[in-house]
């Protein structure tokens, strides 16, 4: 028995047959790559990332806050001459 050229045994089930002649090109982009939900490893390198951002900013803004309230000296105080080791009254 011959098989026709319509016969699904001998055609392959995976590709279809290319009809080149008439084939428009349509440029199909690939975001897979780039999606959450596709790409974890992606996902979490950025959110790493993320966090160190996010780490070293508050960081360096705890160090800019201790910086503006840093100890200036030591101020010149009148100390009332009742209040001294040696108190000295009128």
């Amino acid at each position: 028995m011959l098989a026709s050229k319509n016969d699904i045994s001998n055609q392959s089930v995976i590709f279809a047959p290319a009809n080149t002649e008439n084939m428009e090109h349509e440029e199909v982009l690939d975001n897979k790559g780039k999606d959450i939900a596709h790409s974890w490893v992606s996902t979490s390198r950025w959110l790493f990332y993320a966090q160190v951002a996010v780490f070293v900013a508050l960081i360096i803004g705890g160090c800019y806050t201790f910086y503006q309230h840093r100890y200036m000296g030591k101020p010149t105080v009148e100390v009332p001459g009742n209040t001294q080791y040696n108190p000295q009254y009128k």
